[in-house]
């Protein structure tokens, strides 16, 4: 029998693995709140002009003046229509009722119509001398389009379209004027200049027949993007007069700057939620991408980083005056391009909540029964007050699906703390929720603590014994005083990678605390007994090796006859004949049979000559021949065996096979 084993590669079971890696771990987890699923799919377009919400069909329009077309998505980003031949389509805008989306058609100086429900065109109207129509608002019902050169509407309301050119008194327009309005604002139109150093802007009445000038200015610095507030008293844009990267708001009345949100370079579109909420975004490749406001708050309650899916060292970029808000305000799009030239529409959720941040402490290690204390805190950019509430939940080995514990309230400083006795021992996890309110999101942590458990006793017996091949052997379990649980499960690894380890026997001990389970000893096996524990008492293993010997036989021929020599039996050979033996010894791959030769002396002591390996054929046998000694009187004998570690393994034990006698005669 072998008494040391090479390195083994097999184990116990998964489940007695994870026990044994994770049993007396503790982990801390703290989450920010999270918002409703945020998505981004990549768009079928080349270029982005302008991107308009329907929210009363949950649809997303994205033109693309480089192919001419406008593709329709659902909030998630899945295409649900495209629209083509439509050359350099850019500006949209939605319709009152969001029946029909409205789009410049650049290159034919046209506005089409779309269907929101089939995804149609429906009509074409043709702005004969305005050249190259680009922006977009909707007013009261009619359409408002900046084109080269001035301002323009058109009325559907009647029986025959209606345009109007030159409606942008005051200003000497030079490209298409940047367009903003909202549907909270009735009569109110902002126009604006996008290129150059100095920018116009102008707010218009157009309650009336005729639109009415009520205030311009030239501001220092272009800007990529403008929006108009839902009370129609500050319109914002993407540049600051020289002052730095912010959005500044201008008073609608006079055109003085009221308030600017700071931002990070370099800003390029600004949108405004129905409920005021403002989404500023900006062209940074290593800042954050989406900053959003509350009106009034110059730091931002919430922001956005694109993530990098290109190859160069910055992050995908927002694409100019690519915002947008579902008219619920319960999302902002967006539309990113990486350095390959792909664009991504971003669809974000809850935008205008803030993201709590949560943590939560608990010891890691507790006695059983006794008072631990949870510490955690509760911190946000939007303060929160004192006293907000927090549940908490207790998860055990006794309420795997949690218990409620006392709610706990923060102090000013978002502190807060609780004392708990876990009545059951193991992995304790600790959880505190923030339920969130119309301005802060969802919040919540655990943590784990590893409470103490009464030890438990588990022995296994037959360790060390050796038995032979193929003997059903039966393993005794013996389980101590537990709680609750008596289950034990035995598994039994045999030696040898290609074996894997099995689950033998798995139930409860009998009332002796006892669990048997029969193992066919083939193989040398490791079995081990588990205990997995419970809330009381701490979980359990036991091993036992035994040894498994293998089947030896060896067959003689070419003798003439056998007789008995005192109470030995001899093989009868003539002193010119070879022996032949033919050993069959239990297959494994690679194995050899160790053939030994001793002779008998003239002292009448046996004396070893010498031993040989020869390799086993896969059906087990290893046949040997010897010579002739050419002498009479000559006693020998031979056996064959299996050596572990030697014979070309070591899942077996050491077995020997028993002696042949030979003697030589005339």
């Amino acid at each position: 029998m072998h008494a040391v084993r090479s390195a083994r590669t097999r184990r116990i079971s998964t489940a007695t693995a994870l026990a044994v890696l994770f049993g007396s771990v503790a982990l801390t987890a703290g989450t920010a709140g999270t918002a409703a699923a945020d998505s981004a799919e990549v768009l079928p377009v080349s270029a982005v002009g302008d991107i308009v919400v329907d929210g009363a069909h949950q649809r997303v329009y994205v033109s693309d003046p480089l192919v001419g077309k406008i593709v329709v998505t659902d909030y998630a980003g899945k295409v649900e229509g495209t629209l083509t031949g439509l050359p350099g389509v850019s500006g949209l805008t939605l319709s009152s009722d969001s029946g029909q989306v409205y789009a410049a058609v650049t290159d034919k100086n046209r506005i089409v119509s779309v269907e929101t429900t089939t995804y149609t065109q429906t009509a074409s109207y043709d702005l004969t001398g305005a050249k190259g129509p680009a922006t977009l608002e909707t007013v009261d019902g009619t359409v408002w389009f900046g084109y080269e050169g001035g301002i323009g509407s058109l009325d559907t309301s009647g029986t025959e379209p209606v345009v109007k050119l030159a409606q942008g008194p005051g200003v000497d327009w030079e490209g298409a004027p940047l367009l903003g309005a909202d549907p909270k604002a009735p009569g109110v139109l902002v126009a604006g200049e996008k290129a150059g150093t100095w920018a116009d802007v102008a707010v218009y009445d157009v309650s009336g027949a005729e639109p009415a000038l009520r205030t311009t200015k030239t501001l220092t610095g272009n800007f990529e993007d403008l929006d108009l507030t839902p009370d129609g008293e500050q319109v914002l844009t993407t540049w600051d007069d020289g002052h730095g990267y912010a959005f500044p708001a201008y008073s609608t009345k006079d055109l003085t700057r009221e308030t600017r949100y700071p931002t990070a370079p370099y800003p390029n579109a600004v949108a405004i939620a129905p409920d005021g909420t403002i989404a500023g975004g900006s062209m940074s490749a290593y800042d954050p991408d989406v900053h959003i406001y509350q009106p009034g708050v110059k730091v931002p309650v919430r922001e956005y980083d694109f993530p990098n899916t290109g190859d160069t060292s910055g992050a995908d970029k927002l694409v100019p005056a690519a915002l947008a808000w579902a008219p619920d305000a319960s999302r902002v799009f967006a539309v990113s391009v990486n350095s390959h030239g792909t664009f991504t529409l971003r669809s974000m959720g809850e935008p205008g909540k803030s993201l709590p941040a949560l943590t939560l402490d608990a010891p890691e290690k507790a006695p059983r029964a006794k008072p631990l204390t949870v510490t955690g805190k509760l911190t946000d950019t939007v303060p929160l007050p004192a006293g907000t509430p927090m549940s908490i939940t207790r998860t055990d080995a006794e309420s795997p699906s949690g218990t409620a514990l006392p709610d706990v309230r923060t102090a000013a400083d978002g502190s807060f703390a609780f004392t708990d006795s876990p009545p059951a021992g193991g992995k304790v996890t600790y959880k505190a929720s923030y339920a969130g309110d119309v301005t802060h999101a969802a919040a919540s942590a655990s943590d784990e603590t590893e409470v103490t458990r009464s030890k438990t006793t588990l022995t296994l017996d037959k360790n060390g014994k050796v038995y032979g091949y193929g003997a059903d052997v039966s393993f005794t379990a013996h389980l101590g005083t537990t709680y609750k649980n008596r289950t034990v499960e035995i598994w039994a690894d045999p030696y040898g990678a290609d074996k894997p380890n099995k689950l033998v026997k798995k139930g409860a001990v009998n009332s002796r605390g006892d669990l048997r389970a029969t193992v066919d000893m083939r193989r040398d096996t490791k079995v081990t007994a588990v205990f997995s524990g419970d809330a009381r008492s701490a979980s359990a293993t036991a091993t036992s090796t035994a040894y498994a010997r293998v089947k030896i036989s060896t067959a003689v021929s070419k003798h003439y006859r056998t007789g008995t020599i005192g109470s030995t039996k001899y093989h009868y050979f003539h002193k010119n004949t070879g022996p032949a033996f033919t050993t069959t010894m239990t297959y494994h791959k690679d194995r050899k049979q160790r053939f030994t030769i001793e002779v008998y002396g003239t002292d009448r002591k046996w004396h070893a000559v010498g031993s040989k390996y020869f390799k086993l054929a896969p059906d087990g046998t290893s046949p040997v021949r010897l010579d002739a000694p050419g002498e009479s009187g000559l006693r020998a004998r031979v056996r064959s065996s299996y050596v572990n570690g030697s014979s070309g393994d070591d899942v077996n034990a050491t077995t020997h096979g028993g002696w042949k006698y030979l003697i030589f005669t005339r």
